[in-house]
């Protein structure tokens, strides 16, 4: 498949490497130009470009980028085929991204991201820690293997996500719609849990809305308090003991 990538922090750089190892033809851009691009993460053939050649001639597009910059990016997804699929990893963290009202508010953050991209997006890769990502794949059908909700609403979108899931090394889980994507946001129990297919469904279903906003904060504050600015990204079993001890 054809893919594009936008963004090469941390979870991005994975994904960079990941997918272009298990075949596909991978795009990579940044907002700083694909001079900029660590040479490293292209080992596996992924190319670097400029964003708007990123997304040109693609089959789906990946925006790995903070969520406060989502809306940066729509002026040039605005002349992207409809059919092109958009998978977008964000998360809303008021401490980074500045307050969003209506997130505030209670609006679902996939619906929000809509909204400001203009067109239907799956969520995936939202729900799991950097250095879960980039040490926990495994090949399908082995036991314990990460599981990653998956959220959207049109049928291609879930189809495409859930398979580039799956060759990123984690088990995909129907999450069902963008409206109930809430349940796999910071501060829901399936959040940077390393769950297992097993276990994905029941946590999904127990999450508890109103909750999210607060715990969320206390999982930033606990790491900030750790790791000094809360922008650091903690170890992989840290991130994973910490999110089952508060949003579980």
């Amino acid at each position: 498949m054809k893919i594009g990538i936008i963004g090469t922090g941390q979870i991005g750089k994975t994904l960079v490497r990941t997918l272009s190892s298990a075949g596909h033809d991978v795009k990579v851009a940044n907002s700083r130009g694909p001079e900029t691009i660590e040479a490293e993460i292209l080992t596996s053939g992924a190319r670097a470009t400029t964003a708007r050649d990123a997304m040109a001639d693609v089959e789906a597009i990946i925006l790995s980028i903070p969520l406060n910059s989502l809306r940066d990016i729509a002026r040039l997804l605005a002349d992207v085929p409809e059919e092109v699929v958009v998978i977008d990893t964000s998360n809303y963290y008021p401490f980074r991204d500045g307050p969003i009202a209506a997130i505030d508010a209670g609006q679902v953050e996939s619906l929000w991201v809509v909204e400001q991209l203009g067109r239907p997006i799956a969520k995936a890769w939202n729900a799991i820690g950097s250095g879960s990502l980039a040490t926990k794949r495994q090949p399908a059908g082995s036991q314990g293997r990460v599981a990653i909700p998956v959220a959207a609403d049109r049928p291609r979108d879930r189809e495409v996500a859930m398979a580039l899931v799956d060759d990123s090394g984690l088990d995909p889980f129907d999450a069902g719609s963008l409206a109930d994507s809430w349940r796999q946001q910071p501060g829901a129990p399936c959040y940077g849990s390393d769950l297992t297919r097993e276990e994905m469904g029941d946590a999904l279903k127990a999450a508890e809305k109103a909750r999210l906003p607060k715990r969320r904060d206390l999982a930033v504050a606990v790491m900030q308090e750790r790791l000094g600015d809360g922008t650091t990204n903690p170890d992989a079993e840290f991130g994973v003991r910490l999110s089952r001890a508060i949003f579980r």
